[in-house]
């Protein structure tokens, strides 16, 4: 399938929101594990939506943090604040997925989903005003 830019970037906000809901029916189900991954990837796709639109792209992960790092967290376009839930996600993700023994918990995780809906909806709010 193909189509605009703009219907990419329409279609990444749309993924990264259908995975924030899926983290949080992980969530109920109290996966501590699986939601934190939900939750990163709801992050990155709202991220790659952000870089899209301003035509940067990388095909792995930390490439992807680095660009939004640079272009828009040091720039001040976006909240540091805000962006340190996708930082913070990026790490957790990288440890629940690929180190032995660790296990979220509901503490850690909830005030997670939060922070990552606010995430989405700033990214979305700067998308619409560009």
């Amino acid at each position: 399938m193909s189509g605009t830019l703009e219907d990419l970037v329409q279609y990444r906000l749309e993924k990264a929101n259908q995975t924030l809901e899926d983290a949080k029916l992980l969530a109920n189900a109290k996966r501590w594990n699986p939601c934190v991954n939900r939750l990163y990837y709801a992050c990155f796709y709202a991220v790659t939506a952000l870089l899209a639109q301003n035509e940067f792209s990388s095909g792995k992960h930390t490439g992807i943090r680095s660009l939004f790092n640079l272009n828009f967290i040091k720039t001040g376009k976006i909240p540091k604040e805000i962006a340190e839930i996708y930082n913070d996600l990026f790490d957790r993700r990288q440890e629940g997925d690929y180190a032995d023994f660790v296990v979220f918990n509901e503490d850690q995780v909830l005030p997670r989903i939060i922070k990552t809906a606010n995430f989405i909806k700033t990214i979305a709010l700067f998308l619409k005003n560009k």
